[in-house]
């Protein structure tokens, strides 16, 4: 889920940014400190927006630069335990598939697709049901569940898993067919219709 915090920081602004805007001076040196960084209680730090009621600098000895306070706005995305999410299939591996879901890919493993076996195909790096005939290959949309979420100091090294096996999540295709996966027919038989 996406959130924005309003926060309240300092900056050091150094010689070498005098001669710039202090607004632009001060978005660029909290957006170098702050953007990609993954904070425990905000989640993955996107952007840095809204930078303002900047102070006025005050030095410190042996300090050439000038210290500001600042208020600003961050927009982070955090994943959180059972939270449903739209992603984008952006590969295929033997193991599973890893679905993009906003900044980060999680990795929906091959027990976790559906409620039945899927075989592995290499050649088209799929993973295809001999039994519904349902397929999943990059570039397909899914909605899936994540179940369990482990943030670390970086975006890499943090890992989000998901599922796709209760019912209404899923291929965006298989979703339109019914929890059976079989496209849905009028019933076949007599017609009771009176006349």
């Amino acid at each position: 889920m996406y959130y924005i915090y309003s926060i309240k920081d300092n900056f050091r602004l150094l010689p070498e940014y005098f001669t710039m805007n202090i607004n632009d001076a001060a978005a660029a040196l909290l957006q170098k400190k702050y953007e990609g960084q993954v904070d425990k209680d905000m989640g993955i730090i996107l952007s840095v927006n809204n930078v303002r009621n900047i102070s006025d600098g005050y030095i410190m000895p042996g300090d050439p630069s000038t210290h500001h306070d600042v208020e600003f706005d961050l927009l982070t995305y955090a994943p959180y335990v059972d939270e449903v999410v739209a992603g984008e299939v952006t590969e295929i591996a033997e193991f599973g598939a890893f679905v993009r879901i906003g900044p980060m890919d999680g990795l929906v493993h091959v027990s976790q697709i559906l409620n039945e076996f899927l075989s592995f195909d290499r050649k088209a790096q799929a993973f295809v049901s001999k039994k519904s005939g349902k397929n999943l290959k990059k570039g397909d949309l899914v909605y899936a569940k994540i179940s369990t979420v482990s943030m670390k100091s970086s975006v890499k090294d943090s890992k989000i898993a998901l599922t796709m096996k209760p019912e209404g999540l899923g291929k965006l295709e298989w979703l339109s067919r019914g929890s059976s996966g079989v496209q849905k027919e009028k019933p076949k038989g007599k017609s009771h219709a009176k006349k």
